[in-house]
């Protein structure tokens, strides 16, 4: 009597890329959501493409039509008003696609502190996972390194990609220091996102409850963007114009940020307001007078403060985020020792 042996086929050594344990987990279970994401991420920019696409096209028919925004002809004036509503078009789309990058790392932090980790937490899943060979440290840092992978990864391209649109040529772009512009370019958003992340990491491993989670979590990251907003402007030295009284100003840079003006006695600042209460002009000179007043003076940041702008802001946010990491680990150890 013949045995038949049957031979099973050694098991392929997984990539180095594939996604194991606790990560692949979290993958899986959130998966719809990321598809979700990225459908909406590439709406955007493919509306984003096909507004550039669309303004450059009827500029060009304005180029060649041999029209100027003198001439008066009803066909000229037909096309000029054509460019100038493609030209509106695309900067709202700008405006409109600045202010959702504003919101998406809100969005990514609520979304961690609430289905990722509170939901968890809440409902007791959590020991599943603990009591299969997974510590609570492993975890936390699985719900964390996974978010903060694809931040890394998704949020620079969008950055990018609304910079390289907000510089197409024909753009009546927003200027740099729009809040809008300004939180969706550079290297901020992706490091709002991480402090996002963790922010709402250590809400969850606070409260251990989802709405609560999500509701802190988007009022304590809301607050430090607002706070980081409304001190922007005095996170880099600024640049100083210096007019002699009664002389004619030279004017500030294009695209420059206004951050304040006032007069100059000597080499001391006086308030602006000082000598121009009075509309009567008698009266302003004698003060002027009487406050030694030899010029104005204006405070402003160039484009070129851009950077320099971005790169503290980022290591502010940056040192946040990762002082909240280390007290969401504390706080796991603390509770789950």
């Amino acid at each position: 009597m013949s045995t038949i042996t049957t031979t099973t086929p050694p098991r392929s050594a997984p990539s180095g890329l594939a996604l194991r344990g606790p990560a692949r987990v979290i993958v899986l279970q959130h998966r719809r959501v990321l598809w979700t994401a990225g459908a909406l991420a590439l709406a955007g920019i493919v509306l984003l493409t096909a507004s550039v696409w669309w303004n450059h096209g009827t500029a060009d028919t304005y180029a060649d039509s041999g029209c100027s925004f003198m001439d008066t002809s009803p066909r000229c004036v037909a096309a000029f008003q054509d460019m100038l509503s493609h030209q509106a078009w695309l900067r709202d789309v700008l405006r409109l696609t600045g202010i959702a990058m504003m919101v998406l790392p809100a969005a990514v932090g609520v979304f961690v502190a609430g289905p990722m980790i509170g939901r968890e937490l809440e409902s007791g899943t959590h020991r599943l996972a603990w009591s299969q060979s997974v510590s609570p440290a492993r975890w936390l840092l699985a719900k964390l390194t996974v978010p903060a992978a694809i931040t890394v990864v998704a949020v620079p391209a969008l950055s990018a990609f609304y910079a390289w649109c907000r510089t197409a040529p024909d753009t009546d772009r927003p200027a740099w220091y729009d809040t809008s512009v300004y939180a969706a370019t550079g290297t901020l958003p992706t490091a709002s996102a991480l402090l996002a992340i963790a922010i709402g990491a250590l809400a969850a491993l606070l409260v251990r409850r989802t709405l609560l989670a999500m509701s802190i979590t988007a009022l304590a990251y809301g607050a430090v963007a607002l706070t980081l907003g409304a001190v922007r402007s005095s996170l880099w030295a600024v640049s100083t114009a210096v007019t002699p009284l009664n002389a004619t100003p030279d004017g500030l840079p294009g695209s420059t940020l206004f951050v304040g003006s006032g007069l100059m006695a000597g080499d001391q600042r006086v308030r602006g307001e000082t000598c121009y209460q009075d509309p009567v002009p008698e009266v302003v000179d004698r003060c002027l007078a009487d406050q030694h007043i030899t010029g104005t003076y204006t405070d402003y940041h160039p484009a070129s403060h851009f950077w320099p702008l971005q790169l503290v802001g980022t290591g502010i946010v940056l040192v946040l985020a990762a002082a909240a990491v280390a007290l969401a680990f504390r706080v796991l150890r603390r509770r789950h020792a």
